[in-house]
């Protein structure tokens, strides 16, 4: 069996929808497909909700009376048969019956999880409606009914395995399954969801669930490539990655894989394959326990960074310093992307802002505090074992004319992490593509 996961732009009209139907039916292994919600789909709800939370309740529904209408301009075009056509519309004004109710209710944060879902659950169905119009086999598979996470907001690998596996059996034997991205419940049975991206985690997921031959990515690009496309000419696909490699990128930038998703399959042992909608015979790229064996591979950029220094006499020759630093970190619940020490200070860096003041309020009892804000990490990732040379010199050397703010290594083989001030960040990734690749 395969996992077939495609995005919201793969979906995103009429036409894509059959060019992925097309592509799901070029072979006769069994598949289970993922799906995003339509394109715009999301941000269209999240604005309704966000409406309701402000108790805007006109400016919601003006919201969702647009989206209604895009969805019947949709159902128009995708389907030739009268009935199936009247089915569809009749599925999708139940849906937007609900979500246009919800705005006589109190809205809380259980409510807008619901909201948010409904983008997929629409796809899915419509997407189901139209095999049916082909005459093709296929089975709707409720990620609602196997999708959980736990009461760490983090998947709960052994229901989900459990459940889907029961939910196959129940389901009983279609050579193609149709599920929905993103969504799940969480510990207590509620609709919750697996954040921004997070079809390409369901896919994963479910790939380690099944034992899946191979876990295949459908995106709008030719697999992830070794610079950022939107910035730099001349960037190629790279054909093969390591799952480390991968997992590096994508949390640092490379916005065709979720960061996440990596680990499920490297657990499951199963292969990633990254591949384009728009030109499905390109060879992609594969992500595997196999290495790229290139010193340096591909080049991704994160922004929205700040910096922060801590400094203070109190660290030299001090044990128990830096595990106070953490802990505040730890207690507004925080993550650090980049860290680096001297003798008397310790610089970090962070992307979430949203307790910054709180943070920086508890680190002055520690010292003197620095803050830099509107910095990018810039990711170099490859092969850099201890015993290798010269990539450094390259590195630094395409960086002659770049203000540095900090440097990370060591804590991964897979990845040098530069952290720059953001107007540096085109400039310096084109000066990567020019200093590390073969152009």
């Amino acid at each position: 069996m395969k996992v077939l996961k495609f995005g919201g732009t793969s979906v995103g009209s009429p036409d894509r929808m059959r060019e992925v139907a097309e592509i799901i039916t070029r072979d006769e292994d069994q598949k289970i497909v993922v799906l995003s919600a339509i394109s715009g789909t999301t941000n269209a709800l999240e604005n309704y909700a966000r409406d309701l939370l402000k108790g805007d309740k006109d400016e919601a529904q003006a919201g969702l009376k647009k989206l209604q209408e895009d969805y019947r301009e949709f159902l128009d075009t995708l389907y030739k048969e009268q009935e199936i056509l009247e089915k569809a519309q009749q599925y999708i004004d139940e849906r937007f019956d609900f979500l246009s109710a919800l705005s006589n209710q109190v809205v809380t944060e259980t409510e807008e999880k619901l909201v948010l879902a409904q983008g997929e659950l629409m796809s899915t169905h419509l997407f189901s409606w139209l095999l049916e119009e082909d005459g093709i086999s296929a089975k709707l598979l409720p990620a609602l009914n196997y999708m959980r996470i736990d009461k760490m907001y983090e998947p709960d690998d052994y229901y989900i395995a459990s459940m889907v596996q029961k939910e196959l059996a129940l389901t009983g034997d279609y050579p193609i399954y149709i599920t929905q991205g993103y969504i799940c419940r969480d510990a207590f049975g509620k609709v919750d969801n697996l954040k921004r991206g997070g079809s390409d985690y369901t896919a994963t997921l479910l790939g380690q669930a099944v034992k899946a031959e191979e876990i295949q990515i459908w995106t709008d690009i030719d697999g992830m490539h070794n610079n950022d496309p939107r910035v730099v000419d001349n960037t190629y696909p790279i054909k093969k990655l390591s799952y480390g490699e991968a997992a590096e990128l994508a949390y640092f930038g490379a916005k065709i894989l979720h960061p996440s998703c990596v680990l499920p399959a490297q657990k499951g042992g199963v292969p990633i394959m990254l591949k384009n909608t728009m030109d499905p015979d390109a060879r992609g790229t594969i992500i595997s326990s196999n290495d790229s064996n290139t010193d340096i591979t591909a080049v991704a950029a994160k922004d929205g960074i700040t910096a922060i220094k801590i400094k203070s006499g109190r660290m030299l020759m001090a044990y128990g310093f830096l595990k106070k630093v953490f802990e505040v970190f730890e207690h507004y619940e925080t993550p650090i992307d980049m860290i680096t020490t001297s003798e008397v200070a310790v610089s970090l860096t962070i992307d979430d802002c949203s307790h910054l003041d709180n943070i920086l309020h508890d680190l002055r009892e520690f010292g003197e505090v620095e803050v830099d804000e509107d910095q990018t990490i810039i990711c170099i990732v490859g092969h850099f074992g201890s015993d290798q040379s010269g990539y450094a010199t390259r590195i630094f050397s395409s960086l002659a004319n770049i203000p540095v703010r900090m440097i990370s290594y060591g804590g991964s083989r897979f990845n040098v992490s530069i952290l720059v001030k953001s107007p540096y960040k085109k400039e310096a990734l084109q000066l990567l593509n020019q200093g590390l690749f073969d152009l």
